[in-house]
């Protein structure tokens, strides 16, 4: 694995292949969360709300994110995080996380960070501003 303070614009971090989204992962993050909205946990409530069965909480994927960079951790740490969902997830979708570097300043980093399912299609974006010790 190579360091981040290494890596160039343009260059990008080790993708990040989550295993496929399990009831039990959504039921342990409302219990982790306080999030306990049922479209995320219970298929006739999901169904009721319109919607095709039940979705994974958009925080959870997004806390998911941060996985592309604990390898890293004694380089430095996550500054700064802002994302845009795109789309659902859903249970047994299997999601891949990208981290790609933008820009690179002193001790500053900033990556372009996506999601996307295994039909490719992107369910969140942002940026993730990294700092090195």
């Amino acid at each position: 694995m190579n360091a981040l303070s290494q890596l160039q614009v343009g260059e990008s971090v080790k993708e990040v292949q989550l295993e496929p989204v399990s009831r039990l992962d959504l039921i342990k993050y409302a219990g982790a969360s306080g999030d306990y909205n049922p479209i995320h946990t219970i298929d006739e409530e999901a169904i009721k709300a319109g919607l095709p069965g039940i979705i994974a909480h958009g925080m959870w994927t997004m806390g998911n994110l941060a996985k592309l960079f604990t390898s890293y951790f004694e380089e430095g740490f996550i500054q700064d995080y802002s994302i845009r969902f795109k789309g659902m997830v859903f249970l047994n979708d299997v999601i891949t996380l990208k981290a790609r570097l933008l820009e690179k300043q002193d001790l500053t980093l900033r990556f372009k960070v996506e999601a996307v399912n295994q039909d490719h299609k992107e369910v969140l974006k942002g940026e993730v501003v990294y700092r090195l010790y």
